[in-house]
């Protein structure tokens, strides 16, 4: 039997100078295969055509449609109302400014993050377009492709509870993003060159251990390892640094 879904959701414009936070209720019949991205468009389409929230893809891909489940960060275009109870919380991802309702502005913050951590290959080798590409070892392609599988959803930034006291730190979102690069053998920088970017408390160093980011990662990425990997790597820079012959 076909449930009947109550949605609390949370409702602001910070644009309208009358408009303060509240949540509305919202009740709809549950359909089969339904997920929160479906039930979000009926909502929109049959019973409040001002709802705003983000969507793009609706295959877990571009990220946009993030937001609080029920406590939880998560994309609704991949989670099933199967899997939920009937009573239905849905809140705006925090850490990152409110457009309304559910959207909030992600891409701000992750196009400064890719400038803190100058996410881009380093080298000094002249690029030839019409050279062979160099050979890379499959394993390592892999490992980097792992990396690269992040959709920039905002989801473990918003779970992190450093982010929530530090709106500097970078969070799991860009220590991952510089991991990347790291494991790259094209990439010309030193560890001393990464300490300088990520070895302090808005980088690695801030990192409290909770791993809420990789609970929450909707693409399963490897986060654990990649923090484990940079503060291991970054703490050793530090000590390197304290050498006398090693200080500048």
């Amino acid at each position: 039997m076909a449930r009947n879904l109550t949605f609390s959701i949370f409702r602001y414009n910070p644009q309208d100078p009358i408009s303060t936070p509240h949540t509305d209720t919202f009740v709809l019949d549950e359909t089969s295969h339904m997920t929160l991205f479906i039930a979000l468009n009926r909502i929109r389409e049959e019973q409040d055509p001002g709802l705003q929230f983000d969507f793009c893809c609706r295959a877990g891909i571009c990220g946009a449609c993030a937001m609080v489940i029920n406590g939880r960060p998560g994309l609704a275009c991949h989670t099933k109302t199967k899997d939920l109870p009937e009573n239905i919380t849905l809140m705006p991802l925090p850490f990152f400014t409110l457009v309304g309702d559910l959207s909030v502005d992600t891409g701000t913050w992750f196009r400064n993050m890719a400038q803190r951590v100058r996410s881009w290959v380093h080298t000094d080798k002249k690029f030839d377009p019409r050279a062979q590409e160099e050979p890379m070892d499959n394993a390592l392609a892999e490992e980097i492709y792992e990396l690269e599988r992040c959709i920039e959803c905002g989801c473990c930034v918003a779970a992190c509870g450093t982010a929530v006291m530090r709106p500097d730190f970078l969070g799991a979102a860009g220590l991952n993003r510089l991991a990347r690069f790291v494991i790259d053998p094209r990439d010309r920088r030193t560890e001393q060159d990464y300490f300088e970017i990520v070895g302090n408390d808005q980088g690695i160093f801030g990192c409290m251990g909770l791993l809420a980011c990789e609970d929450v990662c909707p693409k399963h990425l490897p986060l654990q390892d990649q923090l484990g990997m940079l503060r291991w790597k970054m703490g050793w820079a530090g000590v390197m640094n304290l050498l006398p012959w090693n200080r500048k």
